[in-house]
């Protein structure tokens, strides 16, 4: 119960904490996630765009000037449970994050990023593609 307290607090008074909570919780594969409640619209997000396959929106902790994510309706929890079948779905997330990359101004190139699995650092298990730009990446990133 005093979790439940404690995330409606948080979702009043510090959204991004809020998100950043719920994201941490989730960091392991199964389950429903903060992307599906996204989804559903259970929860707002600053949507960029959506389709009968896929959804982006902003990120709630930019790690660039522009750095939004576009994730698939369908529940794959992580790139390395993709199946053959994905394979049309996974080219359309990518096809989508160039098109939006053009729509925000990334004409100077920008960051496209998987995280995949807890040694790659991904915090939501549901696949989402990470675009970022707006300044200068460098390499190696991490």
């Amino acid at each position: 119960m005093a979790a439940v307290v404690l995330r409606h607090v948080l979702r009043r008074s510090s959204p991004a904490l809020f998100y950043r909570t719920m994201a941490s919780d989730d960091a392991k594969p199964g389950g429903d996630t903060i992307f599906g409640k996204i989804i559903r619209k259970e929860i707002p997000a600053d949507i960029l765009f959506e389709d009968d396959k896929c959804l982006a929106f902003n990120d709630i902790q930019p790690q660039a000037p522009t750095h939004f994510l576009v994730i698939p309706k369908k529940p794959i929890d992580m790139l390395e449970n993709a199946c053959d079948e994905d394979s049309a779905l996974l080219g359309h997330l990518l096809v989508t994050a160039r098109k939006i990359a053009a729509d925000q101004g990334l004409e100077e190139g920008y960051r496209v990023v998987i995280n995949n699995g807890k040694n790659g650092a991904q915090s939501v298990y549901h696949l989402h593609v990470h675009v970022l730009g707006g300044r200068q990446m460098s390499w190696p990133p991490g």
